[in-house]
C-alpha cells in the first residue's frame, strides 16, 4: 500500500550548497572567467527563488538581510558579464552571416564588443574590492542560515507559495503576449525562473511529470533569454531607424538580430501556452497527495 502522503526535498542543505558552490566558483581562479560568473549568477538566482518560497515562514527581517544579500552578489556580478554576453551573442551572428560582419568591418562599436578582453594574472583593485564584499556577503548569508531552523516548514504553506508563483508567471505570461515589448518579456523570463527553481523542490509529489515540465519550463527560459540577449545587443549597438541614410549593413543586421528573436519566440510561445494557458490550475498541472516535510 502506498503511503498518503510524500516528504519534499529539503531546503536548507540545498540553499547552503548554493552558497558554498558559489565560493568554490569565485575562489577558483585570481580573475573569475565568464563561465563562474555566470555559473554564480544563477546560483543566487536559485537562492532568490529558495527565499521567495519560504520566505513568509522565516520572518520579514531574516528573508529582507538574505534576499538582500543574494540580489546584491548577483548586482555585483552582471557588471563584468554583460560584455562577454555581446561578443558571445556577436560571434554566433557572425557565423551564419559572415558577409554582413565583412560590410561591418570599420564599424567601431562592434569591433570594440568584439575585442576579447584579456584576463589579467590579478584582479584590479576595484574588482578585488567587489571580490571582497561578495565573499563577506556570502559568509555572512551562510552563517545565517546555518543557525536557522528551517526543519519545521509548513508543506500545504510552501504549496500555496509555488502556486502564489504559478499563478505571478502565468499574469506576466499574458502581458508579455499581449505586448510584446523587451520588458514584458524579460519579467516573464525572469518570473518563470522563479518558478523553475522553487518546482525543484516539489519533484517528490510527482517525479516524471515535475521533471518533464522543468525541462519544458528550462527551454522556455533559455528562449526567453536569448532574446533579451539580442534586446541587450540592440541597445548596446546604439541603434535606432531613423530612415534611409544609416548603414545599410547595420541595418540588415538588426533586421537579422531582429529574426533571431522572432524565431525564439516561436519555440517560447507554444511552451508557455501549455504551461500558463488561461485558466489552468497548478494542481492540475503536477498532481499531488498529502505532504509532510
Amino acid at each position: 500500500m502506498e503511503p498518503d502522503y510524500v516528504k519534499l526535498k529539503d531546503i536548507k542543505p540545498a540553499l547552503a550548497g548554493y552558497i558554498r558552490d558559489a565560493q568554490i566558483l569565485l575562489s577558483k581562479a585570481p580573475v573569475p572567467d565568464d563561465v563562474s560568473v555566470h555559473d554564480v549568477r544563477v546560483l543566487m538566482k536559485r537562492a532568490r527563488a529558495v527565499m521567495k518560497l519560504i520566505g513568509s515562514q522565516t520572518g520579514s527581517e531574516s528573508y529582507g538581510r538574505n534576499y538582500g544579500t543574494f540580489r546584491e552578489v548577483g548586482r555585483i556580478l552582471c557588471l563584468w558579464r554583460e560584455t562577454s554576453v555581446h561578443r558571445k551573442t556577436l560571434k554566433d551572428l557572425r557565423k551564419k552571416k559572415p558577409k554582413v560582419f565583412t560590410a561591418l568591418e570599420s564599424n567601431e562599436q562592434i569591433d570594440l564588443l568584439m575585442m576579447k578582453a584579456v584576463a589579467p594574472p590579478e584582479p584590479s583593485p576595484e574588482m578585488k574590492k567587489d571580490l571582497d564584499t561578495i565573499n563577506d556577503l556570502l559568509n555572512k548569508a551562510g552563517f545565517r542560515i546555518r543557525f536557522q531552523s528551517l526543519d519545521k516548514l509548513d508543506a500545504r504553506q510552501l504549496l500555496g507559495e509555488l502556486d502564489s508563483t504559478y499563478k505571478t508567471v502565468a499574469d506576466k505570461y499574458l502581458a508579455a503576449r499581449n505586448n510584446l515589448k523587451a520588458e514584458n518579456l524579460h519579467e516573464f523570463r525572469k518570473k518563470a525562473k522563479d518558478f523553475l527553481y522553487q518546482l525543484y523542490f516539489f519533484r517528490p509529489l510527482n517525479p516524471p511529470v515535475v521533471k518533464a515540465l522543468e525541462k519544458k519550463l528550462d527551454a522556455l527560459t533559455q528562449g526567453l533569454g536569448k532574446y533579451n540577449d539580442l534586446a541587450q545587443l540592440i541597445k548596446a549597438l546604439g541603434y535606432k531607424y531613423s530612415g534611409p541614410g544609416t548603414s545599410p549593413a547595420l541595418d540588415e543586421l538588426i533586421v537579422i538580430i531582429r529574426q533571431e528573436q522572432d524565431r525564439n519566440l516561436s519555440k517560447v510561445w507554444p511552451l508557455a501556452y501549455k504551461i500558463f494557458c488561461p485558466g489552468q490550475k497548478l494542481v492540475n498541472i503536477l498532481g499531488y497527495r498529502i505532504l509532510v516535510i
